[in-house]
């Protein structure tokens, strides 16, 4: 059962009062300071699978030494993996983030792509990163779907979808276009807050009142 547009209305527009401005996320911080494409999606790519407080801590340590494709390119693996090593994942994402740097260097002459199927095309860029990238670099109007926006979404009743490429299609249809550069932002907080994945603080959310899985013993 879904949600009617006059309650995702309702319910974005608490959450948005709930969840302050200067309270938002890192990309909300990285946004009002108009981020550099390159640095954006570099943070994006170390901040898959970890917590934001990570990525936080990774990037301080790293974009001092190498912010540019040519200085990630430059540095050493091991000493790469080293700056970037409490993100998890560090080897891989290490490679990655040489194999990104390096298509955006020869591939695209150091400039980001600002559109979805080039960013798409590059190996080790998901359809979250580049809606990212677009979202909060290029400033275009998309709906960046992570773990919390997927299982938000689903829970509050605005779509009912499995995968959280399905959620974007399904947002993109039903979610007023106001909401859409600051849900990704809204829903982080308030999936680490107060819609965790397991045991929600219902008691205590502010859309309870609206939420149709309250009492429900069993989330998504």
């Amino acid at each position: 059962m879904t949600t009617n547009i006059s309650n995702i209305e309702q319910i974005m527009d608490i959450l948005a009062k709930h969840y302050h401005f200067t309270e938002r996320t890192t990309l909300n911080r990285m946004r009002k300071a108009k981020p550099d494409p390159y640095k954006l999606l570099i943070s994006c790519l170390l901040s898959l699978r970890t917590k934001d407080e990570n990525t936080e801590k990774v990037v301080a340590k790293l974009f001092p030494v190498a912010s540019t494709p040519d200085q990630i390119l430059a540095l050493p693996t091991k000493q790469l993996e080293k700056l970037i090593f409490s993100s998890g994942h560090y080897k891989k994402k290490a490679r990655t983030l040489k194999e990104v740097s390096k298509i955006i260097k020869e591939k695209y002459n150091y400039q980001v792509p600002s559109t979805r199927e080039e960013l798409l095309s590059i190996k080790g860029i998901g359809p979250k990163t580049a809606n990212i990238v677009l979202n909060f670099a290029y400033n275009q109007l998309v709906i960046p779907v992570d773990v919390n926006v997927h299982r938000i979404s689903n829970r509050l009743g605005f779509i009912s979808a499995k995968t959280p490429e399905k959620t974007e299609l399904e947002l993109n249809k039903i979610l007023p276009k106001k909401y859409w550069r600051e849900i990704n932002g809204i829903f982080i907080l308030h999936g680490k807050q107060v819609c965790v994945p397991l045991s929600p603080h219902c008691s205590i959310c502010p859309v309870k009142d609206l939420c149709p899985k309250i009492g429900v013993e069993k989330f998504r």
